[in-house]
């Protein structure tokens, strides 16, 4: 009987691993159908998954699929027991237009009306935010902040190297946690593995609570797994908050010509909006390791600092979906006369690139600056496939020189600022899980952009005339991996 059977596989199983193949590419294309809104990469995945089935469907549920099932709103719901931010500090968005009166604040107005709609979360007054240069303005200031705390420390980073910098920042933490002082970590787990060992190993090791966000276990770094966290996140006993594009690695401080040297901004935050800050943290902490961040002492009473109004909004691939994505297109909208973008990534949906163009046929002065060389070259020729039909509308695009520029903010009306990790990709604005803030600060805008005016002198312009004089082979390798876009 046995060899009946054996006989019976052997004679059909080209048919039942047909049959199979087949069962499998049906249900994965309607797992396709059933949960992809991008209509784009629905697309994409479908004729990768029929056009190529078993590499198709392995991939699809390796890279495709959004596992995450986040339950950590809901415990701190329940446990927490402060209100986030205060009431005493939050404003109305009427009060933007009390705030910028005597100018043109039509526009302003109506974006932190639709931002509150799509964030549900208040503006805050009473901040204070400084940007902070390259790693060798923000890790000194963050260090001697770190030493000077006197209860909490909570600090979040997707890159965390265990390098010279690591090395410090690893000191700084191992002597609070002697001081007495009680210290969270969490470094996303790719992230953690762009050096080896992780610094979360060591930090382990010295009895401090270090976590991995989304363990993978793959033991080497790729850039392009999907559901990370690329928050970057310092909180200092619940009032001082630094936050923004930079991650912790030994190329961020040029003054010490690395091998590998990042240019980035980093900000420094005080005022009621950094409660904020550490309850994004606190989010993340109780989704990684179940513990609840819920007493007085890691949300302290806050006092204004200074007269920026400000909005935290996190974003990611669960209920904060699509919501930054949102917020960039509302300002796109409301912009009144111009518009500053600097980002190391730019690969901006249909969407983004056509409310980019009709600002620029309103007539709105649109600059946008990219690093002339790239750590990712087919995110570079990806978007430089895209750069043509923004030239021909108007948009100004600058190249800044190397070192490669890791800087993320965009700037309109001279008034509003975002500032923070996500980038003009569709890994930041639908992937993974990023953490922004908007500001309506007339001092911080125009810091910002003397910052970009600098950049900008060194920098060179793009023209239309260049790009179209490319050759044909350059111009069918950018557009080809301009298909591949959603997933760069």
């Amino acid at each position: 009987m046995p060899m009946d059977i054996l006989e019976l596989l052997h004679k059909f199983w080209p048919y039942l691993a047909t049959l199979g193949t087949l069962s499998v590419t049906l249900v994965t294309a309607g797992h396709i159908l059933y949960t992809k809104r991008n209509t784009r990469a629905a697309a994409g995945w479908l004729g990768l998954v029929w056009f190529a089935p078993v590499l198709g469907v392995c991939l699809y549920w390796l890279f495709g699929v959004n596992r995450i099932q986040r339950r950590a709103r809901i415990l701190l719901a329940d446990k927490q027991a402060v209100s986030l931010p205060d009431k005493e500090a939050a404003v109305s968005p009427s009060f933007i237009e009390h705030l910028f009166r005597g100018m043109e604040n039509k526009g302003l107005v109506q974006l932190s009306r639709m931002t509150e709609k799509l964030t549900r979360q208040p503006l805050i007054r009473g901040n204070t935010v400084i940007p902070l240069i390259n790693g060798d303005q923000a890790y000194p200031l963050m260090l001697s902040s770190i030493a000077a705390a006197e209860r909490t420390i909570t600090l979040c980073s997707y890159i965390f190297d265990n390098d010279i910098w690591g090395g410090r920042f690893k000191t700084a933490l191992c002597e609070a946690k002697e001081r007495g002082i009680e210290v969270k970590v969490l470094v996303d787990s790719v992230g953690a593995r762009y050096s080896f060992p992780p610094i979360t190993w060591g930090l382990r090791r010295e009895g401090i609570d270090a976590a991995e966000f989304m363990r993978t276990i793959l033991p080497w770094r790729f850039q392009y797994f999907n559901l990370r966290n690329h928050r970057k996140i310092l909180v200092i006993d619940g009032m001082k908050g630094f936050t923004g594009g930079m991650n912790i690695r030994a190329g961020n401080c040029l003054s010490d010509n690395p091998d590998d040297p990042i240019q980035d901004l980093h900000f420094l935050i005080e005022g009621p909006v950094v409660a904020e800050l550490q309850s994004s943290f606190a989010e993340d902490w109780t989704f990684t390791t179940n513990e609840v961040l819920a007493d007085g002492k890691w949300y302290p009473d806050i006092e204004p600092c200074g007269n920026g109004v400000a909005r935290a909004i996190s974003d990611g691939p669960d209920e904060d979906f699509d919501k930054l994505r949102m917020v960039i297109l509302a300002a796109l909208a409301t912009a009144q006369s111009s518009i500053r973008i600097i980002t190391p990534y730019f690969l901006p949906d249909a969407e983004l690139v056509s409310s980019l163009r009709i600002a620029a046929l309103r007539g709105l002065e649109i600059e946008i600056l990219l690093p002339a060389s790239s750590n990712l070259r087919m995110v570079k020729w990806a978007s430089e496939a895209g750069l043509e039909e923004l030239l021909q509308e108007g948009c100004r695009i600058f190249l800044t020189r190397p070192p490669f520029d890791h800087s993320k903010i965009m700037v309109v009306d001279h008034s509003w600022v975002l500032l923070g990790s996500a980038n003009w990709d569709s890994r930041s604005l639908a992937l993974n899980f990023e953490f922004n803030v908007e500001c309506y600060d007339l001092q911080l805008a125009a810091k910002v952009e003397k910052i970009l005016d600098e950049k900008k002198q060194s920098a060179r312009e793009l023209t239309f005339e260049e790009v179209l004089s490319r050759s044909l082979p350059v111009k069918l390798r950018n557009r080809f991996f301009r298909l591949f876009s959603p997933y760069l």
